[in-house]
């Protein structure tokens, strides 16, 4: 039962219910890819994004269900089906970085939990976006999007940001390579006279980076497919089985080269732990557990295999504030 006001007559008065929101992972019914809505209020009661302000809707526990791409942070790059999102925290009223971020923000942790669990990521583009992809008012729904990557990033006013690297689910940078450069998609329209397959289907063009196959075979050859982490292979019935992991990633913001002297020869629990900042090498080669902050050995070496201490060095930074 509603207690109207004294003196307001049920005629003029105007009752607004304020809806629980309801985290969902994935499309949301009844508001298609390139749905646009005039305010975050209208995104909002879609179930698109469950603040009114905050760029990340979600928890650590659960993960992050949707962002907002709105101009909020200069460090953001949109490149349409890659984007580079910068997380949540360290900013003034006035949108000036004046602490450090950290994963232990709520936001930040969510997107975290989305890229390890495999969680589809909502992308909304809003106007106030400096990019060729946003629109011209309002916001749009602009589809689903997979966290393939984080890091951190030393910004030149000297604060630390937190970076996340979403590609779009089903695309080109998606499907062939999560790690491509954001200028190498280019889609070219459809002929109208020839049948290309199921609705929906585009033409490509791609560029993609040109992995070498002479480098994964040199890696595992001259380590015996054994990790220069922990010394353990995979056995499987075809044998022994490792991962080459890059110490500088390939792909844009961090465009590593695809060489020897920047990849590793890794087991799959380390290459994860690696790519995800749990593990660092100094320069002298010993490994840091990120964790403990213990020394958990030296780095496996082999007198063919010349790992650059440049490498090395840009993946510590993108994880320890040196």
């Amino acid at each position: 039962m509603w207690i109207l006001p004294p003196n307001m007559s049920a005629v003029d008065a105007t009752i607004v219910i304020v809806t629980k929101y309801v985290r969902i992972f994935g499309e949301i019914s009844g508001h298609p890819e390139k749905t646009h809505y005039s305010t975050r209020e209208e995104v909002r009661r879609a179930g698109l994004h469950a603040h009114k302000q905050a760029g990340i809707s979600g928890t650590a526990h659960e993960g992050a269900d949707a962002i907002v791409l709105n101009g909020g942070y200069p460090d953001d790059c949109d490149y349409g089906d890659v984007v580079i999102y910068t997380g949540h925290g360290g900013q003034d009223n006035g949108k000036r970085q004046i602490a450090h971020q950290s994963l232990d923000d709520s936001g930040n942790a969510a997107l975290v939990k989305s890229q390890l669990d495999g969680l589809l990521v909502r992308v909304i583009r809003g106007y106030e976006e400096e990019s060729e992809y946003a629109p011209t008012n309002g916001y749009r729904y602009d589809g689903l999007f997979k966290v393939v990557r984080h890091w951190f990033k030393t910004r030149d006013d000297g604060f630390r940001v937190c970076q996340f690297r979403l590609v779009k689910h089903g695309s080109a940078a998606d499907v062939l390579d999560s790690d491509i450069p954001h200028d190498s998609l280019q889609v070219a329209d459809d002929d109208p006279t020839k049948s290309t397959g199921p609705a929906g289907r585009s033409t490509v063009t791609l560029n993609k980076v040109n992995r070498s196959a002479a480098v994964v075979r040199n890696v595992k050859k001259w380590h015996a497919n054994r990790c220069q982490i922990c010394g353990q292979s995979v056995d499987l019935p075809s044998g022994p089985s490792s991962d080459v992991a890059h110490i500088r990633a390939l792909g844009a913001p961090h465009n590593g080269p695809d060489i020897e002297e920047n990849a590793l020869c890794l087991c799959p629990n380390d290459h994860r732990r690696f790519d995800n900042g749990a593990l660092y090498i100094l320069n002298d080669l010993r490994i840091v557990d990120a964790l403990s902050g213990a020394v958990e050995g030296n780095l496996r070496i082999h007198s063919a295999h010349k790992v650059k201490v440049e490498y090395i060095q840009y993946h510590r930074s993108c994880w320890v504030d040196q």
